[in-house]
């Protein structure tokens, strides 16, 4: 631990399940599922969240003299950037040019989920605060003695964001969007905010998916069936294999999360004559639907729009949620009524190393 900390020690948990949930959640709360110990459980347990699949855990947790948890971070030690939702590629590049090796770097961050939550857990006491920013000097104390290039916290929240700026490392900021309630009770009551044109633009796309005979219904708690999950998953591995990448989460994962998480796992499925055609995973938070992952089989007229966007406008009422929060982007009438919002992304460099580098790899080029 740095100076000043004496009373204080931090190591790294390269399981999970080996720090006791109740502690763990007590420091994250429950506001936000993604960094919750059940969701990072079934990612490890599943074999989503591994050194095989490039994201070893190493859960940092500071304690007291006694073996008290007074602060942890969900920590990964990753062999590359996939499944990050941030774009480091260039710094990777510029480092191994300056003659470094830029992986593995330090992720602190909820697997891929690119969804802002709170990354230093530290709970909400009087000195919470404090925890936080000696976990901070923990990390990057680790950083140098696991010589590792970086150690990056992704999608943290805004408070957080400036107690990193105390610790003065560096900042990165990206953009969402985000739908908000403002206070509507009924889907007509939302309808009723927008433009006449957005509105009867809506109402149209909703009645065209039901014209193709297509029925939508959300699924939560026991009523998914690994019936549901096996559809789901094919939709899920179809979206990867368009665009071209490679599926994070493996078809145990689902189940393993629904069994976990419970009725925080809300799943939208899109039937047609009887089939599952496409579907939408969202998590349920204190006060937030977060949608994760979509797929479709097939090429159906608005029906991305329906089961990713309007579904979850017509359940808010039901689970009290004031946000909803797309982590992909989605261009509809729907996604129009959204405002704008910015998840924080910070980074840290040993820059004093970086920029010796450099120095370094910038004369033994010129003298060739």
């Amino acid at each position: 631990m740095p100076d000043g900390d004496t009373a204080l020690s931090a190591r790294i948990v390269e399981n999970i399940a080996n720090i006791p949930a109740d502690t763990w959640e007590k420091l994250a709360g429950d506001d936000n599922p993604f960094v919750s110990h059940q969701f990072l459980h079934a990612l490890e347990e599943t074999g989503c969240a591994t050194n095989e699949a490039g994201w070893l855990p190493q859960h940092i947790i500071v304690e007291e003299t006694d073996g008290t948890i007074i602060a942890a971070a969900p920590m990964y030690l990753k062999s590359h950037s996939q499944g990050e939702y941030v774009f480091d590629h260039g710094w990777a590049n510029a480092w191994e040019r300056a003659g470094g090796r830029y992986y593995p770097k330090m992720q602190v961050a909820a697997p891929f989920s690119p969804v802002s939550g709170p990354r230093l857990l530290a709970g909400n006491g009087p000195d919470s605060d404090d925890s936080r920013l000696t976990l901070l000097r923990a990390l990057e104390t680790m950083c140098k003695q696991l010589d590792v290039s970086s150690v990056h916290v992704t999608f943290c929240t805004e408070r957080e964001h400036a107690l990193i700026g105390i610790a003065d490392w560096i900042p990165r900021v990206g953009r969402q969007f985000h739908w908000h309630n403002r206070g509507y009770q009924t889907f007509d009551d939302f309808l009723g905010a927008l433009t006449s044109r957005k509105r009867k633009m809506i109402r149209k796309e909703r009645r065209q998916v039901a014209d193709q005979g297509i029925r939508v219904r959300a699924l939560s708690g026991d009523d998914i069936q690994p019936e549901h999950w096996d559809a789901f998953y094919q939709f899920y591995v179809d979206t990867y294999d368009r665009k071209w990448g490679y599926p994070y989460l493996t078809r145990e994962f689902f189940e393993a999360a629904q069994a976990r998480l419970g009725q925080k796992i809300v799943l939208v499925m899109a039937d047609m004559e009887g089939l599952p055609v496409a579907g939408a995973l969202n998590l349920r938070g204190s006060d937030a639907l977060y949608g994760r992952n979509w797929g479709c089989l097939g090429d159906f007229r608005f029906l991305h729009l329906r089961p990713a966007i309007i579904r979850r406008s017509n359940m808010r009422s039901t689970m009290a949620c004031r946000r909803l929060r797309p982590v992909r982007k989605v261009r509809t009438k729907s996604s129009a009524a959204m405002s704008r919002s910015k998840p924080i992304l910070v980074t840290t460099f040993p820059m004093k190393d970086f920029a010796k580098r450099s120095h370094a790899s910038a004369k033994k080029n010129s003298a060739k």
